[in-house]
């Protein structure tokens, strides 16, 4: 055991989402194009069960194909945005309506649905 070590969780590494098989121009387009997340390079033997991986400094989204896919409607990863209203005009130019939901205490907020039907929440930390 590590010096200090405690056996607690100390940080999440990513999340992965759900997406059907042969979607990953339409992952690409929504989260790399739209949200501005790069695109990095799955590990060989982990390519070639499809999907695709976006990641910067402290962020980390996999998307990994599931056979009988159902989006995740409820569940959900909450992104930190720099500027939701012009992210939100840009996903509503691309078709991507961004809807409200109860107020969040030093936060506005809103949701969208990614090319899937998966919930995802945009959070800009208010003055």
């Amino acid at each position: 055991m590590r010096q200090g070590a405690s056996g607690k969780v100390v940080a999440i590494d990513h999340v992965q989402l759900a997406m059907p098989e042969g979607g990953e121009a339409e992952a690409r387009r929504f989260y790399a194009g739209l949200l501005g997340i790069p695109e990095v390079t799955k590990p060989p033997n982990l390519a070639a069960r499809g999907g695709c991986w976006f990641e910067q400094a402290g962020l980390k989204i996999h998307l990994g194909v599931e056979k009988e896919f159902s989006p995740a409607r409820k569940a959900h990863p909450a992104f930190v945005v720099d500027d939701l209203f012009v992210l939100v005009a840009r996903l509503a130019a691309a078709g991507f309506d961004a809807t409200e939901d109860e107020p969040l205490a030093g936060f506005v907020r809103r949701y969208v649905s990614d090319p899937f039907g998966n919930r995802i929440e945009l959070l800009q930390p208010s003055d």
